[in-house]
C-alpha cells in the first residue's frame, strides 16, 4: 500500500498544471533537438540544461527528465528513418529499423519502437517505485567509508562499460577527477589549481563542461563531414502495425523490458548493454531469426524496450544513493546540486513531493511522447532536411547563450569553447567523454567522503577494508577490484571489444 500511496503522491505532484506544462516542454524540446543526427540524449540534455535554472527544483527536474526521454526517442527516429542513430543504444535499432524503412514499413518500425518504449517505461516506473524505498533505507546506513567505496565501484563500472580501451577510460576518469579538484578547498578554504583566476574559485562550470564536451564536440564532429541522408525519410506512410506484427512484438517487448530494467542500474552504460543484449537474445531464440538484419520487427521492439527500461531504471542509483549511472544522470545530479539539493537518500525523506514527482513524471512523459511524436513524424522528417551547416551553428549559439545566462559570466563562454575543442579532440583520439563527466561529478564526492573517513579513523586507511567494522565498504571495494580484474582478462577484453564494435 505504501507504493500506491507514494505513486499517488507523485502523480498529484507531476499532474499539476505547471509540472505538466514543463514536462510537455521538456519532451518536445528533447525530441526537437534529439531527432537531429549525431545529437543523442546526453548532448541534448547538456545543451538544454541552462533553460531549467530559473525554475523551482521540482518542475526543473521534471523538465530535464522530459528532455532526456524526448532526446532518446528522437535518436530512435533518426536510426529508423535515415540509419543515423542519435546514440549508441539506438545503434542496434537501426540495423532492422532502417531495413524496414527501406521496404516502406518505416511507420510500423516507428510504432513498434513507440509501443515498446512506452510499455517498458511503464514497467520501469513501477520497478523504481518498488525498489526506491528499501534502497533508500539501506543508503541511510551508509557512512563516509561506504559512500567512498560506492563511488569507487561506480567509477570502475563506468570503465568496464565504456567504449574503447580500459586505459583510455581510466585516463578520462582521472581527467574528470582532476577537473573536479579545481576551486576552493572545502576544509581549508585555500584556492587550488585556479591559476589565479577568480572565476575558478568556485570550480569549473559544470554546465560549460557538459555542454562543451558533449554538445559542442558532437556538433563539430558532425559538421566536419556531413553524412548523406537517404530519401527513405519521405516514405513514412501507415503507422499501424498489422496483427502479425503485434503477435511478433509481444514476447520481445516483455524480454527486452525485463533485461533493460535489470541492467539499467549498472553505472556507465547499462542501457547500451541492455539494448545490445536484447537484440542478441532475440536473434538467437526468435523463429524469425533468418529475417534479422533484413527488417525483422523484433529487432526494433526488443532493443527499444530494453533501451527505455534501462534508461529509466538508471534513475534508481541517482535518486536513492546520489550516484549517477550514466552521463545524463550526472547532469541531473549537477542540476540538483545547483538547486541546493544534496543528492542521496535524504531527498526521499525531506522532499517526498520532488522524489515521487520525478518518478511519476516518467510515466507521464512517456505517454506524452507516444501521443505527441507519432502524429508529428512529418514535422521531424522536414526537420531532417535542414542542412547541418545551417542548423548546427544556431544550436551552438543557443547553447552558448544558455551557459552565459546561468551566471552572467563571460568566462563561461571561453570555458564552453575550450571544452568543446577538448571534447572534439577526445573524440578524435577515440576517448569516450562519458567517464570524464562521471569523474568530474563524482570527484568532489569522492574527495569529501575520503577525507571524512580518514578524519573518523584518525588517518587509518584500513577503515575502508575492515570487514568486521565496515563490511559494506569492504564488500564494495572488493567488487570494484573484481570488476576491474575481470574486464582486464584477455578473453573478456576481446569479447567486450566485439560487443562495442557491433554497437558503433
Amino acid at each position: 500500500m505504501d507504493i500506491l500511496h507514494n505513486l499517488a503522491l507523485g502523480l498529484s505532484t507531476a499532474a499539476s498544471p505547471e509540472n505538466l506544462m514543463y514536462c510537455f516542454i521538456g519532451v518536445l524540446l528533447g525530441t526537437l533537438v534529439g531527432v537531429l543526427p549525431g545529437l543523442g540524449p546526453t548532448a541534448t540534455t547538456a545543451m538544454l540544461l541552462p533553460i531549467t535554472y530559473p525554475l523551482d527544483p521540482t518542475p526543473a527536474l521534471i523538465m530535464l527528465s522530459g528532455i532526456y526521454y524526448g532526446a532518446q526517442y528522437g535518436g530512435s527516429t533518426t536510426a529508423i528513418l535515415i540509419n543515423l542513430p542519435g546514440e549508441s543504444s539506438s545503434a542496434v535499432t537501426s540495423v532492422d529499423g532502417y531495413q524496414m524503412a527501406r521496404k516502406g514499413r518505416a511507420g510500423q518500425a516507428l510504432a513498434a519502437a513507440a509501443i515498446g518504449s512506452f510499455f517498458a517505461g511503464t514497467v520501469a516506473t513501477f520497478v523504481i517505485a518498488l525498489l526506491a524505498p528499501p534502497l533508500t533505507e539501506v543508503a541511510l546506513k551508509f557512512g563516509p567509508p561506504e559512500y567512498f567505496s560506492l563511488v569507487v565501484l561506480g567509477l570502475v563500472c563506468s570503465v568496464a562499460l565504456a567504449h574503447g580501451s580500459v586505459l583510455k577510460a581510466l585516463a578520462m576518469i582521472v581527467l574528470g577527477l582532476m577537473l573536479g579538484l579545481v576551486g576552493t578547498d572545502i576544509y581549508t578554504g585555500t584556492p587550488r589549481f585556479t591559476m589565479d583566476q577568480l572565476e575558478l574559485a568556485d570550480g569549473v562550470s559544470f554546465v560549460a563542461v557538459a555542454a562543451g564536451v558533449f554538445g559542442i564536440a558532437e556538433i563539430l564532429r558532425n559538421m566536419e563531414g556531413e553524412k548523406t541522408r537517404d530519401a527513405v525519410i519521405a516514405k513514412v506512410t501507415s503507422l499501424m502495425p498489422t496483427r502479425e506484427d503485434f503477435g511478433r512484438m509481444v514476447a520481445p517487448i516483455l524480454r527486452g523490458t525485463a533485461l533493460g530494467s535489470l541492467l539499467g542500474v549498472l553505472p556507465g552504460g547499462g542501457a547500451i548493454l541492455a539494448s545490445f543484449a536484447a537484440y542478441t537474445i532475440e536473434k538467437r531464440i526468435s523463429p524469425y531469426s533468418h529475417e534479422f538484419g533484413k527488417g525483422a520487427i523484433e529487432g526494433v521492439a526488443a532493443p527499444e524496450s530494453a533501451n527505455n527500461a534501462g534508461a529509466q531504471t538508471s534513475f534508481i542509483p541517482m535518486l536513492t544513493l546520489g550516484i549517477p549511472a550514466n552521463p545524463v544522470m550526472a547532469l541531473m545530479i549537477g542540476a540538483m546540486i545547483i538547486k541546493g539539493i544534496v543528492p542521496g537518500p535524504e531527498v526521499a525523506r525531506s522532499q517526498p513531493e520532488l522524489f515521487w514527482g520525478i518518478i511519476a513524471s516518467m510515466w507521464i512523459g512517456n505517454l506524452m511522447l507516444v501521443i505527441l511524436n507519432l502524429p508529428l513524424i512529418g514535422i521531424w522528417v522536414r526537420l531532417l532536411r535542414v542542412p547541418y551547416h545551417t542548423l548546427f551553428p544556431a544550436i551552438i549559439a543557443f547553447a552558448s547563450i544558455g551557459v552565459y545566462s546561468v551566471a552572467n559570466n563571460p568566462f563561461d563562454l571561453y570555458a564552453i569553447a575550450l571544452f568543446g575543442a577538448v571534447g572534439w579532440l577526445l573524440l578524435k583520439l577515440d576517448c569516450e567523454p562519458a567517464p570524464l563527466l562521471l569523474g568530474f561529478v563524482l570527484g568532489p564526492l569522492l574527495e569529501e567522503h575520503l577525507r571524512r573517513a580518514m578524519i573518523i579513523s584518525r588517518g587509518d586507511p584500513t577503515i575502508f577494508i575492515n570487514f568486521a567494522q565496515r563490511p559494506i565498504s569492504a564488500v564494495l571495494l572488493t567488487l570494484s577490484v573484481i570488476a576491474l580484474v575481470i574486464v582486464l582478462l584477455p578473453g573478456i577484453s576481446k569479447k567486450r571489444k566485439e560487443v562495442f564494435e557491433e554497437t558503433d
